[in-house]
């Protein structure tokens, strides 16, 4: 077992999280509920940390345009589940270092939570709950992967005026947020929003708001298609 690193204590919303995991969790779970033997098999890190203003902030970054999958999406660091990883949360440890700079050992584990399965590249996400009680830099450590890395404070995440149903133009439809400069949707903004209602930290927001993709993103993903 891991020794938890010293710093600031857990927020109290993550013990509701992790009270949750393993009971009634969000639909998205069941939904995307990953067959026994995915093609992939993933691991990502969904770290929070306390900010110089007593809130909290979440670690985003945004993926690198050149690359084969999700070009320019924004994601939370992590990355394929290796042989020689332990299990999904080395592996989320792992690749949030090689991509952002976060020494694992500053970071306290709080619960790893139930894959959930991408279809279009049959890849199996283990989503980790990480809280950084002491941070420290986050930086672009490997530019192949990533773009841009961010510090996005959950209060602006959760304000009702930032989030929306995001229009595809493939017809998809599914949450969005857009804060830090970041425009936040797919797979990244639906586990956003469950984690948050598992917090109970979601506020009421009007799902009949729609917003189409930034060219800028769209451009991205469409280049990657043809």
């Amino acid at each position: 077992m891991r020794a938890a690193p010293e710093g600031a204590p857990r927020p109290e919303w993550m013990a509701r999280v992790l009270a949750s995991v393993g009971d009634e969790l969000p639909a998205a779970f069941a939904t995307f509920k990953p067959p026994e033997d995915p093609d992939r098999r993933s691991a990502v890190l969904m770290l929070f940390a306390p900010s110089t203003d007593g809130g909290t902030d979440v670690v985003l970054t945004a993926r690198s345009r050149d690359l084969r999958a999700h070009p320019g999406q924004v994601s939370f660091p992590g990355g394929r589940v290796d042989a020689t990883d332990a299990g999904p949360v080395e592996a989320a440890l792992r690749e949030t270092e090689e991509e952002v700079g976060v020494d694992p050992a500053t970071v306290d584990v709080v619960v790893e939570m139930p894959a959930l399965f991408l279809t279009p590249s049959g890849n199996a996400v283990t989503p980790v709950l990480g809280w950084w009680p002491t941070p420290g830099e986050v930086r672009v450590v490997d530019p192949a992967e990533v773009e841009r890395v961010e510090r996005v404070p959950v209060a602006d995440l959760v304000d009702p005026a930032r989030r929306f149903t995001v229009a595809h133009p493939s017809g998809y439809r599914g949450p969005g947020f857009e804060a830090g400069g970041l425009f936040v949707w797919g797979f990244t903004a639906l586990l956003l929003g469950a984690v948050f209602d598992l917090a109970e930290l979601s506020q009421p927001w009007d799902a009949k708001v729609e917003r189409p993709i930034p060219e800028h993103v769209l451009s991205d993903w469409m280049r990657k298609r043809t």
